[in-house]
């Protein structure tokens, strides 16, 4: 029971998330290879967004809820998706937060991508 709340909760944080990018064009969603996965992967105004969704009981425990190991995965995986989608322009790796109470925001730049 506690992992399709914890399922159903993340889902919802998604779709939370989502908001915080009105106009943006989802080009996938819970994306999953072996390098890792990507919670949303959006095109806004030609700029790919890699975005990692985090939901906890404070804004500030989910921002912190983002480790070091996770964020290798993600980057790792984004690569993986731009090598698959043929993408090459701009992108960036943004953190949604979502409390609680629902409230959202969105840490754009997040974390860079190491040259």
């Amino acid at each position: 029971m506690r992992g399709a709340r914890a399922h159903h909760a993340g889902l919802a944080a998604e779709e939370i998330a989502l908001r915080l990018y009105p106009g943006a064009r989802v080009l996938a969603a819970r994306w999953r290879r072996p390098e890792g996965e990507i919670d949303l992967i959006l095109d806004e105004a030609g700029v790919t967004v890699f975005v990692e969704v985090k939901a906890r009981r404070s804004l500030a425990a989910a921002a912190e809820a983002v480790t070091p190991r996770q964020r290798a995965r993600i980057l790792a995986a984004a690569s993986r998706w731009l090598a698959e989608a043929g993408g090459t322009g701009d992108c960036r790796f943004d953190v949604a937060v979502v409390d609680a109470g629902g409230r959202a925001e969105r840490i754009e730049n997040a974390f860079v991508a190491e040259a």
